[in-house]
């Protein structure tokens, strides 16, 4: 593994001792820490377009996208302008305004949900979308699968994807056994699993909520057919289906993982790119489903910063931006990286296995009986050669290209990535392909 020392570290490091002394792990989310590839964070002070620097000067071609935000790129000028305006004339007043409304009408027209809420985070709008779910069809129990994360919400850690696994957490203590008691856990694309538990508590089952195409366990696409079998599986049993496009939502088109299978879902949640780098989430679905919702009804739902005005108008004119261009320069840019990735680890013998949804894309590295066989589940993610990753990692940080420090996430592009950009990452490659290559299994 690299000695991490190519780049001057030394003010992120002074800012992490610093850090440390007053927040838990010296980080405000645990994957930031570098604790799953070693070495020190890095602490950014700045982004541009593709690029952002940290505060010790280095720049870094930005492959982590603010974990997906950023789809245009850093300070998009249209987007930075608007965000100005917005501010100038307040940050907050706890009041309806017309860049919610505005926002709402945007994502209603790209899904197929009647109307939605907005929340702060995603973690809010899943833990809001059960609340709901629960409140609608009068029952508790709920269906996740392994390794799908759907933000820190206790009912919903068992095992999680994300930082979770990144940390090699097996359970989350605070979550209580009654939290997780209604909690089902299954297998991601495993059909008979499904069948099976809704044979059992059928009745019972208020939602199964998935990631439209998970994520956090690394990219796993769901298998032809998987959610369209899920949503007709709750309907035939009177249950919810909640697809989770926190992540997807507005990055894989300009409808999410939508519109790419076209699966109507009864609840959906969203996240990220409609905030356009501020905190900002959704949670939709059928109009009667969403009609009991206080105030119209009596599930109970509030946030004083719910639709703020500087992040509505940050999300709102990112998606205006989000053009079909915009959408077909993620594609092909995306499909070039995972070619040039391809050539470089394939050059050096790495085993590995490239997988995308989209734009999304992960880059698994298996061990080489491994290499032909798809990832399809959380097992699969989980059985990766961690120690190759981190030197892969660490190799590509040292030449100026920031990936996501974890084996099992996802890596973003945005539209801001030019020909020059993509030189900067075929020079750092190389070297990061032969450093992962030194690693023994």
């Amino acid at each position: 593994m690299s000695d991490h020392s190519a780049r001057s570290t030394a003010r992120s490091t002074a800012l992490f001792d610093q850090a440390s002394a007053v927040t838990p792990g010296g980080v405000n989310s645990p994957v930031r820490a570098f604790r799953a590839v070693g070495g020190v964070p890095r602490f950014m002070a700045s982004g541009d377009g593709c690029h952002i620097t940290d505060v010790d000067g280095n720049t870094y071609l930005d492959l982590v996208c603010s974990w997906g935000p950023m789809l245009l790129g850093h300070a998009h000028p249209q987007v930075t302008a608007a965000v100005q305006a917005a501010v100038s004339r307040g940050t907050s007043y706890g009041t309806p305004t017309e860049a919610e409304v505005l926002l709402g009408e945007e994502i209603v027209a790209r899904t197929p949900v009647d109307k939605v809420r907005l929340v702060s985070s995603g973690t809010e709008a899943t833990m809001s979308a059960l609340r709901l779910a629960r409140g609608f069809t009068g029952r508790a129990k709920i269906i996740k699968f392994a390794g799908c994360y759907h933000g820190h919400v206790d009912a919903l850690l068992a095992q999680a994807g994300s930082g979770v696994i990144t940390l090699g957490i097996p359970g989350t203590p605070g979550v209580t056994e009654a939290t997780t008691a209604d909690t089902i856990v299954l297998p991601y694309n495993d059909q008979p699993a499904v069948t099976e538990a809704f044979a059992q508590y059928g009745d019972q089952i208020a939602a199964v909520i998935t990631e439209a195409s998970p994520g956090n366990m690394g990219v796993v696409p769901p298998q032809d057919n998987f959610n369209a079998f899920l949503a007709q599986t709750c309907r035939a049993h009177g249950a919810l289906f909640i697809s989770d496009e926190v992540m997807t939502g507005f990055r894989i088109t300009r409808s999410g993982w939508y519109g790419v299978d076209g699966v109507e879902p009864d609840l959906m949640t969203f996240g990220k790119v409609m905030g356009g780098g501020f905190p900002a989430a959704a949670f939709g679905g059928r109009a009667e489903i969403m009609a009991h919702l206080a105030p119209e009804g009596s599930v109970y739902q509030a946030g004083t910063l719910s639709g703020n005005p500087v992040a509505t108008t940050a999300g709102l004119t990112t998606l205006r931006l989000a053009t079909d261009e915009v959408y077909a320069k993620l594609d092909e840019t995306s499909a070039t990286i995972q070619r040039m990735v391809a050539t470089a680890l394939d050059k050096e013998g790495v085993p590995h296995v490239i997988q995308a949804a989209g734009n999304l894309f992960s880059v698994f590295f298996v061990n080489s009986s491994d290499s032909s066989r798809p990832i399809r589940d959380f097992a699969g993610a989980n059985a990766q050669v961690l120690p190759r990753f981190a030197a892969f990692f660490h190799a590509m940080l040292d030449a100026g290209v920031y990936l996501p420090p974890s084996a099992f996430e996802a890596w973003f592009v945005s539209a801001a990535i030019d020909d020059d950009a993509l030189a900067e990452l075929e020079s750092a490659l190389a070297p990061a392909a032969a450093a992962a290559a030194a690693v023994q299994n």
